[in-house]
């Protein structure tokens, strides 16, 4: 039963100026029955002005001579006769403006953590906008290299039954569409630690195997490849017969020996024969 909005003050109005007993006025304002006697005994509530309920609209004289009439029956609250407001329509959650700049952090997470959320039910939970979901999914976001997954529930953005009863419900939803699979919570970092220390595989296979399950925008650091063994570069006059020392004689001169290494540099092998056979020409001659 709806009590009246100051109920000490209508006690004192009603104990004045109606004939109402003390049970009645008791049962309504929500006080104890010996209070309202106290009230009318002046040991209670003294000075205190008395207010009308039938100026208030919480009671109107028909009501009370009703009651009057008959001390067995309870006076009942008069219906508002102001407008009721409307109930807000669902939407976007309101955030402080202090806890606003923690939206990209939990957004991060939700993301991570929970990718059966839509972005409706993300935006409903935590009072963001689709654009910036999809840009902290893309990696787009203006202040991405300083945003750190965090929990919500530990920003005070929403609520655990909230995050809950949303993640029952998209999960279900998922159940429903074919070929799904519940996400695999992700490991800590000592079994994957673990993990790794138990594959026994080179460390190229280990790299390509590691490229290959990358996301869209991730990026991975490969450390301790072992770097390719360059071949050296071809000589490119390793075809070229030296001359043996003993070929420019034993007494050949430092100009002769330098002229000798010139031409031997400067000509080609696939010349040599020809030069050879100009030369002994004019002999033949």
């Amino acid at each position: 039963m709806a009590h009246p909005l100051m109920p000490k003050a209508t006690a004192v109005w009603l104990v004045e100026n109606t004939t109402l007993t003390f049970l009645q006025i008791a049962e309504f304002c929500g006080l104890h029955e010996m209070e309202v006697q106290a009230i009318a005994d002046g040991e209670v509530a003294t000075g205190m002005h008395g207010l009308d309920p039938i100026a208030g609209g919480e009671l109107t004289q028909e009501e009370i001579d009703r009651c009057a009439a008959d001390p067995k029956v309870h006076l009942k609250m008069a219906p508002p006769n102001v407008p009721v407001p409307k109930a807000r329509q669902k939407g976007a959650r309101y955030t402080p403006v202090s806890k606003r700049q923690d939206r990209p952090d939990a957004i991060a997470w939700l993301l991570r953590n929970h990718p059966e959320l839509t972005d409706a039910q993300i935006s409903r939970l935590i009072g963001t906008t689709k654009p910036t979901i999809n840009a902290i999914r893309e990696r787009s976001h203006w202040n991405m290299p300083n945003i750190k997954p965090q929990n919500p529930i530990a920003l005070g953005l929403c609520s655990a039954l909230d995050l809950e009863k949303v993640v029952t419900k998209a999960r279900k939803k998922a159940e429903k569409a074919e070929g799904y699979t519940p996400p695999k919570p992700a490991e800590a970092p000592a079994a994957e630690a673990e993990a790794e220390a138990k594959d026994d595989r080179d460390p190229v296979t280990k790299a390509l195997a590691r490229i290959a399950a990358l996301t869209p925008g991730e990026i991975i650091l490969v450390k301790g490849l072992p770097k390719p063994v360059r071949e050296p570069d071809p000589e490119v006059f390793e075809d070229t017969p030296m001359p043996a020392p003993a070929a420019l004689g034993e007494g050949a001169s430092t100009p002769d020996i330098l002229k000798a290494a010139e031409d031997v540099f400067s000509s080609k092998p696939g010349k040599k024969e020809e030069s050879s056979g100009d030369a002994a020409s004019p002999d033949k001659g």
